[in-house]
């Protein structure tokens, strides 16, 4: 259904600028935390730190479902770092320093130096994800089986399959699985698969669909090559620039609420589509 509507792929992605990504072999429920396998006591603590730092919490796991007795958990600064370690039991995530991720600060973990890919496979959540979502998750876990790994629900289910990379927090949406080869190639090369890119978390999605037109009508994938230099709203117009080449270019977007509509599969009530449009470009 968002296909037949026309719904843009690009300014989507959610804005996040801290994940903490906890390994959860086991099955996951309609919603993660809650309805999960993980101890109790770890899990509401897990929703009232993620609640009081505003770090987002994922649950991952190797594609396959296979997992050891040990947990591996990662702190990622979106845009910036990510840190790693390995738990003997998962009730130790407790002693985790989430509000320093929060803040943007280390939690004293061993810095993460490759990238890492996540795959929205949450099929209690919504199915698209489970089907669409789980072949893309093995064709690049058959490529990269250290990069990648399944995630709970990321946001904007009607996109599956959904790819998030970390540290970068670029989502990507509609990713099939014959395009799989390709979208590595490009990750491995530092540039950006424009057609499924839905945005950068780091940028609201007014600015995120703008840095995609730019990127478009320049004909710019480099990752590195466009820089985000500030980000001001206006009502419904947003205004976002970047410097690329050493140029600045300001874009105004304005972004409309568009028909009521259900976004997930097992949603209960309609909600408006956000709908973006590029009202002013102009090179400064």
């Amino acid at each position: 259904m968002a296909r037949l509507r026309g719904d843009q792929l690009a300014g989507t992605a959610t804005q996040v600028r801290a994940f903490l990504l906890v390994e959860a072999p086991g099955p996951w429920g309609e919603v993660a935390l809650r309805d999960s396998r993980l101890p109790p006591a770890t899990k509401g603590w897990l929703r009232a730190a993620a609640a009081a730092t505003q770090v987002r919490v994922l649950l991952v796991r190797r594609p396959g479902r296979s997992g050891s007795t040990a947990t591996r958990v990662f702190a990622v600064r979106t845009g910036e770092w990510c840190e790693s370690t390995v738990l003997d039991r998962v009730g130790d995530v407790t002693s985790l320093d989430l509000s320093a991720l929060g803040q943007g600060r280390s939690p004293g973990l061993t810095p993460w130096r490759d990238p890492l890919v996540l795959v929205c496979t949450h099929g209690r959540h919504d199915a698209c994800c489970a089907e669409r979502g789980r072949p893309v998750a093995a064709a690049l876990f058959a490529l990269r089986p250290e990069a990648v790994w399944e995630c709970s629900h990321l946001g904007g289910d009607r996109f599956a399959g959904n790819v998030l990379v970390l540290p970068e927090g670029l989502g990507y949406g509609w990713v099939p699985e014959e395009a799989v080869p390709g979208f590595v190639d490009d990750l491995d090369q530092g540039l950006l698969t424009l057609d499924l890119l839905r945005g950068r978390a780091t940028l609201p999605m007014a600015a995120q669909f703008a840095e995609v037109e730019l990127r478009r009508s320049l004909g710019e994938t480099r990752d590195d090559a466009v820089r985000c230099l500030g980000v001001s709203r206006h009502d419904d117009a947003t205004r976002a620039r970047f410097e690329v080449r050493g140029e600045v270019h300001e874009l105004t977007v304005r972004t409309t609420p568009g028909p009521p509509a259900a976004l997930t599969c097992g949603a209960r009530r309609e909600n408006p589509v956000p709908h973006h449009e590029l009202i002013g470009s102009v090179r400064l």
